[in-house]
């Protein structure tokens, strides 16, 4: 089994808690966001309407869109109310000595990206 590879994408710090921020990373929109301090890394990418989910609100382990209120678990992008009727894929995420990291290859459970053509098509 090969090792993980992260991807630094931001300092501890700059990730304030109930809170998403946007980062691009290879040609990946992913939003961070810190929840009862837990980061969590996501499709910054609402399949709604291509809104930054970033910028939503954050409680209860769920963001919604900013834009129609679309509501996202953060631990597994599934989609809990529309009109967004897609979930969003999320990443598996490392914070330890004061920096975050994500690996594209696996999602928040750690498992090995599937090869389906939606999961392939990035924006």
């Amino acid at each position: 089994m090969s090792e993980s590879v992260f991807h630094k994408l931001a300092e501890s710090a700059e990730l304030e808690e109930g809170k998403g921020r946007p980062f691009e990373l290879e040609g990946h929109r992913i939003a961070l966001v810190r929840h009862e301090g837990t980061v969590y890394a996501l499709d910054d990418l609402c399949p709604h309407a291509d809104a930054s989910i970033a910028f939503g609100p954050v409680e209860n382990g769920c963001i919604a869109c900013p834009w129609h209120f679309a509501e996202f678990r953060l631990e597994t992008g599934e989609v809990l109310s529309g009109p967004a009727v897609r979930d969003i894929r999320t990443y598996l995420v490392e914070e330890k000595d004061g920096e975050v990291g994500i690996c594209l290859e696996k999602n928040a459970a750690g498992e090995l990206r599937k090869s389906a053509p939606e999961e392939e098509t990035f924006s």
